[in-house]
This record gives C-alpha cells, sequence and structure tokens, in this order.
C-alpha cells in the first residue's frame, strides 16, 4: 500500500441516496463469512474522494466487517468546498436513516440490511461529523457502537486555540470507544496534542503514524489499528443507544 490516492481501487458503483442538501453516494463492500459488523466512512473536505488511509480500511471486509463510503452531497454535485457542520451532520444522519430503515428504495438497493453493530467513521472533517453525530440526541439511527477517527483535525493549523476537542469528547462522554490514528507532525493537532486537549478516557484508542494529516505512507500500520480496535467492538448496551431522529 502506498500513501497516495487512488480512483482504481475496486469498489462498487456509488447508489444514490436522497437528502435535504441534495444527493449523497453510498458504496457498499460485504466481504465473505459471518458479519462483524458495518463500518460506514465519511471523506475529508478537500482532496480527491477516496483517500488512500480510508481505501485501506476496506481490507477490513476480510474480516467479515461491512465497509460503507459515504460521499456527502456537496462532493457529489461537484463543489470544491464544504458546506458548514450542521448541514454535514444533517445529510450523514439522514443518509444513515435511509440505509437503517430501508426508507429509499435506493438506499435499499445498496444493501437491504447492513449489519450491526454499527461503527461510524471518517477521514478529517468526516471524522467530525461522526463524533458529532455519535453523541446521545444528536444521532439519527439507534445502536451506534463505536467511531473511528482518521486525521482527526483537532484545530486549524496554527491555530491551537480553535480547540476542536469537545467534539471529540462528546463519544467519549457518552461511554462510546473511540479510535484515533493521527500522524507525528499532523499540523491540526499530533496525538499528543490531542491527549492532552482531551484528557484521559478509559475508552480512547490513541495511535502514532508517521507523517502529517495526508494519509501516511505508512497503511498497514493505520489498517493494523483499526482492525485490533474492531476486533473489541460489540453492540451497544441499551443505555448507550441514542434516539431514533
Amino acid at each position: 500500500m502506498t500513501g497516495t490516492t487512488t480512483d482504481t481501487h475496486p469498489t462498487p458503483a456509488p447508489v444514490e441516496v436522497p437528502t435535504s442538501d441534495g444527493s449523497a453516494h453510498v458504496r457498499v463492500l460485504s466481504g465473505g463469512g459471518p458479519a462483524r459488523g458495518t463500518l460506514l466512512l465519511g471523506h475529508g473536505a478537500g482532496g480527491r474522494r477516496d483517500a488512500a488511509d480510508v481505501l485501506a480500511l476496506t481490507d477490513l471486509t476480510r474480516d467479515g466487517w461491512t465497509v460503507a463510503l459515504v460521499d456527502q452531497p456537496w462532493r457529489v454535485a461537484g463543489r470544491r468546498v464544504a458546506g458548514p457542520p450542521a448541514g454535514l451532520d444533517r445529510a450523514w444522519s439522514e443518509v444513515l436513516t435511509h440505509l437503517a430503515e430501508g426508507s429509499a428504495p435506493e438506499a435499499a438497493a445498496a444493501s437491504p440490511l447492513l449489519p450491526r453493530p454499527w461503527v461510524y467513521g471518517g477521514r478529517s472533517a468526516g471524522a467530525r461529523v461522526a463524533c458529532r453525530t455519535s453523541a446521545p440526541g444528536s444521532a439519527a439511527v439507534e445502536g451506534v457502537a463505536a467511531v473511528l477517527c482518521l486525521a482527526f483535525p483537532l484545530h486549524p493549523p496554527g491555530r491551537p486555540e480553535r480547540s476542536r476537542a469537545e467534539e471529540l469528547a462528546l463519544p467519549l462522554q457518552a461511554g462510546l470507544p473511540v479510535l484515533v490514528v493521527n500522524g507525528t507532525r499532523d499540523p491540526m493537532g499530533s496525538p499528543e496534542e490531542i491527549r492532552d486537549a482531551v484528557g484521559p478516557h478509559d475508552g480512547l484508542s490513541l495511535h502514532a503514524v508517521p507523517g502529517t494529516h495526508s494519509p501516511s505512507t505508512h497503511l498497514e500500520d493505520v489498517l493494523t489499528h483499526a482492525r485490533s480496535f474492531l476486533a473489541t467492538v460489540t453492540s451497544p448496551r441499551p443505555d448507550h443507544r441514542s434516539p431514533t431522529a
């Protein structure tokens, strides 16, 4: 594996899912063997559609995980800049509601039953969306079991005073396990910065990989951390479920 992005990875054709902000796309990859659950992954706010570290996680299908790649409406529409966080959260939640309820024929065609438990995840801005929508009272779908963050952007480059630690803390405060894999030289927040900002949490698995905010060239390390984390994920207890919006 390399640290570059690619459009040649064998992913299925996207299925259109309507949202109030426009059409989103979902690509569902399933593996063989007993189903372990579903990892739903969102992309970042820039660059090409599929970052190399996101694509690396599709190898988790070998372990029985279904991996759903969610393309936000702004990206499907061809816009270069993401919208405000509230719109990103709304579109993500609506996509997940469609997938959970099968309320849209398009979503049902993509996968009528995405196996549980569900893990919310994403890279950079997508990781922020996953954190914000996993908190009780915020998620559109009950039963999120964990959150997986690649390159969580703790703050804008050179602006540590604009911390987003409270977003990362939301699922932890709800009792959800959270994985964060960040580059050792990430200008938006090194693993050390994240640990200092969030503080001690039993549910936080924080790992460093060589690199910056771009996908690490050590993709096998990223995959290993994700694989180890997901091996511990089980269906959430009733008190950790969020009400359906």
